[in-house]
């Protein structure tokens, strides 16, 4: 199910052959403005020929930003056409697999980009279980003790490799921390998923701005505000109306969704991540939300362009 906006050129590619993948992706970006394209619209789970979590904010005709990079999405990134040179900007919105597992085969194609700049990387801090950015990074990179550690280069800058330039943001930070300054912005704000530390990003360029919620149950109002009168809201749906205990400390419902997506005053709502239980529903669910937000919603599939015009 799909819905069409006044605000968004969408390109859909509804097959998960690589071949039919291709010739669509190679329709976005525009050469000039801004596009954003669903690299992975999945979730953690094999079962629906979607690739985990990944987006990409395409600025005149460039691959920018990089928002996640979950299983498939190394992937996706080749078949999009996008480049590992062209990147300002690696967000990680957390360390759940499904959002970050595929970073360092990104990494290692990078080594055969021709990349001579330093790339600016950002990510959570520590909190519960789960390590900060630094330390996930070392526990990957580092010399003689991470499990890819031939790639160490990365960490320092050595061996013919750029360094990833680090900004951990605080799990209990209050307030946007700038992640990004130049002709792109970039903003990082923590959001609630239960246990698990994950940020939210707020990517704006001229008059437009992309917010990405991540995963997170909804119950923020630091989000709606930081997510306010945005371009583009990109929202997570894996779970049903229906869903009880865990699942929704961990993410919102439909109904949640739309909460906040109105709240924020949202220009399109681009719901994305999916999972079996809420895709078994998925038109029930998608119309809860198009009847709470009152906007225009955009379901996401796997490289889908979704081009944003100027809105000066």
């Amino acid at each position: 199910m799909t819905y069409t906006t006044s605000l968004l050129l969408l390109v859909f590619t509804l097959s998960i052959s690589s071949m039919a993948h291709a010739a669509p992706a190679q329709q976005c970006p525009p050469a000039d403005g801004v596009a954003l394209q669903v690299l992975g619209s999945g979730g953690p789970i094999a079962d629906d020929g979607r690739a985990s979590t990944g987006y990409i904010v395409w600025v005149d005709g460039r691959s920018r930003v990089l928002v996640d990079a979950g299983g498939g999405t190394f992937l996706r990134f080749g078949e999009a056409g996008a480049s590992f040179v062209d990147l300002e900007f690696v967000g990680l919105s957390h360390f759940h697999t499904d959002h970050s597992a595929d970073f360092p085969a990104l990494l290692k194609s990078g080594n055969f980009s021709g990349r001579e700049e330093p790339l600016p990387v950002a990510g959570p801090g520590p909190g519960g279980p789960f390590p900060g950015l630094g330390a996930w990074l070392d526990s990957m990179l580092a010399d003689g003790s991470g499990a890819y550690g031939y790639l160490s280069g990365y960490l320092d800058g050595s061996g013919r490799l750029v360094k990833l330039v680090q900004q951990e943001v605080a799990s209990d930070s209050e307030k946007p921390v700038r992640v990004l300054d130049g002709d792109i912005t970039i903003d990082a704000l923590p959001v609630p998923h239960a246990i698990v530390p994950a940020l939210g990003y707020r990517v704006t360029t001229g008059d437009v701005s992309i917010v990405f919620a991540s995963d997170q149950n909804g119950s923020s109002d630091a989000f709606i505000d930081f997510a306010k009168d945005a371009t583009v809201l990109v929202m997570h749906l894996p779970i049903p109306e229906a869903a009880t205990g865990a699942a929704i400390k961990l993410h919102a419902r439909p109904s949640d969704v739309a909460r906040v997506a109105k709240a924020a005053g949202a220009g399109t709502l681009v719901l994305s991540h999916f999972m079996a239980r809420s895709l078994q529903n998925l038109d029930a669910n998608v119309d809860i939300v198009r009847t709470g937000f009152g906007g225009e919603v955009v379901v996401a599939s796997d490289l889908a362009c979704m081009v944003v015009p100027d809105q000066s």
